[in-house]
């Protein structure tokens, strides 16, 4: 009996995900929200949204104007529990990442949100370069955070999500990685420490902002960290799938524009 089990197993097809297919919309998780907003339509009168927000992320400007930072979001879900009107949802939008920071910043006008293209810094293409074809290798550091982070890490290296078929492996030390992983706010007992891995890496190398507290500080003051990251990955924490998605489109093998899936997200919404 063991035999044919054994036998039917090498039949079978692999259930590990396939990132060349992989959506960034998952439709079990909340995601980041987004407004509903119409023309005519205001949040001015209310903007409860606006005042629950835990870090802040979102703005109301004027009566059809509207701004969320997603690289500060948290997808808590608070404002589109609040909004009793409908005008803010969860849109199960998770692959929230870019090499550029401000493009997590987005405006929308009417539910619409304006268009802004990626500006990819000369580390990026270097490191590009160099990994494309050889995957690479990070160290992960965690500076403050709450271990969640952590532990979807540790969930992508399983043999569904199997962060190493994509050539993507952990290493225990700095010196032997090509990106420093780090997650968290940065505590003040973290700074030296996160320096301190970042300055024993041989170049060219990457750092990485994971999860919203690595980007902006979430709920807490961002601290020093020993340059400008090279990629960020919004969300508390982010998903395995989205990590490894996020880590392949750092070594460009994956296309993806968080500008160009939002706005086609929010037009097949409108439809």
């Amino acid at each position: 009996m063991k035999i044919i089990y054994e036998i039917l197993n090498i039949l079978r097809r692999a259930k590990t995900m396939n990132y060349e297919k992989v959506s960034p919309i998952n439709v079990n998780s909340r995601g980041i929200p987004i407004p509903t907003l119409t023309s005519g339509e205001s949040c001015l009168s209310c903007k409860s949204c606006e005042q629950i927000c835990p870090t802040h992320s979102l703005k109301i400007h004027s009566k059809d104007t509207m701004s969320f930072d997603y690289g500060a979001c948290l997808q808590c879900g608070r404002c589109s529990e609040v909004c009793s009107n409908g005008k803010i949802i969860d849109s199960g939008f998770v692959h929230v990442y870019s090499v550029d920071r401000e493009v997590l910043k987005v405006t929308y006008r009417n539910g619409i949100p304006e268009e802004k293209s990626e500006t990819i810094s000369e580390e990026v293409k270097q490191f590009r370069k160099i990994t494309a074809k050889t995957g690479f290798q990070y160290r992960e550091v965690a500076a403050g955070g709450n271990n969640t982070t952590e532990a979807e890490l540790n969930a992508s290296f399983n043999a569904l999500f199997d962060s190493e078929a994509s050539q993507i492996r952990v290493v225990a030390s700095p010196k032997h990685a090509d990106a420093l992983v780090y997650s968290g706010p940065v505590g003040p007992n973290m700074e030296g420490p996160l320096n301190t891995a970042w300055e024993t890496m041989p170049s060219p190398k990457a750092l990485v902002a994971c999860g919203t507290e690595a980007i902006s500080g979430g709920l807490f003051q961002l601290g020093k960290r020993p340059k400008e990251p090279d990629l960020f990955i919004g969300g508390d924490p982010p998903r395995p799938d989205v990590l490894i998605s996020a880590f392949r489109y750092l070594m460009g093998i994956r296309e993806f524009s968080f500008r160009t899936e939002l706005f086609k997200y929010v037009q097949n919404l409108k439809k």
